[in-house]
């Protein structure tokens, strides 16, 4: 299982066994599907555990069987004390893989009152034998770094449980230092239902800095408005792009101002000016309107070669002489590194330029060219069979 390919293929058909499981639940015995399911969580969590799962497949699957599995011991009416026993083994004393969570909230129809508060007191023996509570920076640090992490999140689920207000605020914003505790803190309570007030720590979040959690959180921000106080959600959006003004919330913003999007495209075209990659792909991806387009990646002196490609293909619908010398700069882009990769892509790119030149003055033009090319580099062999390859002269 150490072998990439090997891994994947027992990744895919755990995910089918997973498929068996969750379309027999609602029809089959239960008792029987908790035993199969709880059984093929713990294999999955000793293969993960062996497995170069680079690719995520197993642990996509172990994931489906951690959801699977509180329901399945619901259906089953499980004990609720070797429910417990087994959360907090799982949790605490598997030394297997320390890296998947179980979710009380999810677990409650399962352990029902008693077996919640059974739940509760054995964290709690757990937190007690750990001694003082590192500050939550030095947490890590930690001889029990695991153990506290798994305490916390457990606190944080169980704030949830009770829908206690300020548990929440106190487990997911803790000393409100990141972005992201913030946006936490939104999404718990959108989870109960509290709207108004996710959307208050939501931006929060959002207004906390200009990194990429308050901007991930922005989004967030957004879409809540977007469900819940539609008219709010425009405003919101010019917002957010004129705080982190790129081709993703300039889209964004498009998408919110509908027919209004007039009254706003010049000062979004004007702030992207400073980023042309971003102006081209919003002209070309967004506005549709690969001419524009065009003209932009000109006048701004596009260097973003990923992005030129990305514009060619567009406009050699319109006109595909004036591709021809984007082509060749990334051909001579394509080459500046050695390798059999590079050289394919070059002699496709050329073998489209003759294509685009046929029949027109051009054609000569294309072809010095790669004559120039084969020349300059007559001592690569792979390139050179590469070119062979394409059929180039």
């Amino acid at each position: 299982m150490h072998r990439y390919s090997a891994a994947n293929a027992h990744g895919r058909d755990m995910h089918e066994g997973v498929d068996v499981l969750e379309a027999a639940i609602a029809t089959n015995d239960p008792a029987e599907i908790y035993a199969v399911t709880h059984q093929a969580l713990a294999s999955a969590i000793k293969v993960i555990a062996r497995a170069d799962d680079s690719a995520g497949i197993i642990g996509n699957a172990c994931r489906r069987l951690l959801v699977l599995h509180p329901r399945a011991a619901a259906a089953a009416k499980v004990p609720v004390n070797k429910l417990v026993d087994w959360m907090m083994k799982f949790q605490f004393d598997d030394n297997d893989v320390d890296y998947f969570e179980l979710d009380p909230v999810a677990y409650a129809p399962a352990l029902g009152e008693v077996g919640i508060a059974s739940y509760r007191r054995r964290l709690a023996e757990v937190e007690a034998r750990l001694g003082p509570r590192p500050p939550t920076d030095e947490r890590w640090r930690s001889a029990h770094s695991h153990e506290w992490f798994t305490l916390d999140w457990n606190a944080q689920r169980l704030a949830v449980l009770d829908h206690d207000i300020d548990a929440i605020i106190r487990t997911h914003a803790r000393d409100r230092k990141v972005a992201a505790w913030l946006e936490d803190t939104a999404e718990a309570f959108e989870e109960i239902g509290e709207i108004d007030r996710a959307i208050d720590w939501a931006k929060q979040a959002t207004d906390f800095d200009r990194g990429h959690q308050s901007l991930k959180a922005a989004d967030y921000w957004c879409r809540l408005l977007e469900e819940h106080r539609p008219e709010e959600t425009l405003e919101a959006r010019l917002r957010v792009f004129r705080r982190w003004p790129s081709s993703s919330t300039a889209t964004q913003l498009h998408n919110a101002a509908g027919e209004r999007w007039a009254d706003y495209r010049d000062e979004v075209l004007s702030s992207l000016s400073a980023i042309p990659r971003d102006a081209v792909l919003f002209a070309l991806l967004t506005l549709k309107e690969p001419t524009f387009a065009w003209e932009l990646a000109h006048s701004l002196a596009l260097d973003s070669d990923q992005t030129w490609n990305e514009l060619v293909k567009a406009y050699e619908k319109i006109d595909p002489l004036a591709t021809l010398p984007i082509h060749r700069r990334l051909v001579e882009t394509a080459l500046v590194e050695a390798g059999a990769q590079h050289y394919r892509l070059a002699a496709r790119r050329l073998a489209k330029m003759r294509k685009v030149a046929d029949g027109t003055d051009r054609a000569v033009e294309v072809d010095d060219f790669i004559a120039d090319l084969r020349e300059t580099h007559r001592r690569r062999p792979r390139l050179q069979q590469e070119f062979d390859r394409a059929g180039l002269p």
